[in-house]
């Protein structure tokens, strides 16, 4: 996993170093180069990736995946809710706070999400949407290996959200390694019917995931309200 952060910054690197040239989408000038990764990271996930989280989703019944899923949602609430106070949303990060002593006490752990039944409903907030609020444009799309969709700013942001990640701060390495995986294994099997459709669907999966992942990421960094967007690539800041 080191490694594959290591990467990614180099990615990000030779992204930055003359990212304008290659192709002529403003938005994601190094589409040829994306479209390399992406057809990496797709065959390392029908051969890998997407097989292991079906093997996950038929050997675990629901209940354990949801139990899973809530653990490592309420490990993040923390991050979450810091996030929301770099932000200057300080009640929504006391909700946040709230939720994961909630959920870590009655939850058992953050096993059971019953701070959302309580009227502490769960947000998306990371560093990347933070620094789109402190004004840091989010410059070209770039898809990272393994990772997928980012943008250079929200991909040298990520290295900050492992940084303080309790998931990534474990000492003991089989742990801490393990935990990854299941963590990405439980996301992936999530995905597995969205993905479904889209191979059936799609002419062109690469320009409809990179335009639904922009359109998503620009809607969770104004909340849901996003303005009228600008025709500049690196318009999702605030």
């Amino acid at each position: 996993m080191a490694k594959a952060r290591r990467l990614c910054v180099l990615i990000l690197a030779a992204t930055l170093s003359g990212c304008a040239t290659l192709g002529d989408n403003p938005r994601d000038p190094l589409e040829p180069l994306n479209r390399a990764m992406f057809s990496f990271n797709d065959a390392m996930d029908e051969a890998v990736m997407k097989p292991v989280a079906k093997g996950y989703r038929f050997v675990l019944p629901g209940f354990v995946r949801t139990g899973v899923s809530n653990f490592f949602s309420n490990v993040d609430d923390v991050w979450v809710s810091i996030n929301q106070v770099l932000q200057g949303k300080f009640l929504d990060g006391l909700g946040d706070f709230g939720r994961f002593l909630f959920n870590s006490t009655v939850g058992i752990a953050g096993l059971f999400d019953f701070a959302s039944e309580v009227g502490l409903p769960k947000h998306s907030e990371d560093f990347g949407q933070t620094l789109a609020w402190w004004g840091v444009g989010g410059g070209p799309y770039v898809v990272l290996p393994i990772l997928g969709p980012s943008t250079v700013r929200d991909g040298l942001a990520f290295l900050v959200d492992t940084q303080v990640d309790p998931v990534w701060r474990i000492n003991n390495i089989p742990v801490r390694n393990t935990s990854v995986v299941i963590r990405f294994t439980g996301r992936r099997a999530e995905l597995l019917d969205v993905s479904n459709v889209l191979e059936q669907a799609a002419l062109d999966r690469y320009a409809l995931l990179r335009d639904a992942w922009l359109q998503r990421r620009r809607s969770l960094i104004y909340d849901g309200d996003p303005p009228r967007e600008k025709e500049e690539f690196d318009d999702d800041s605030r």
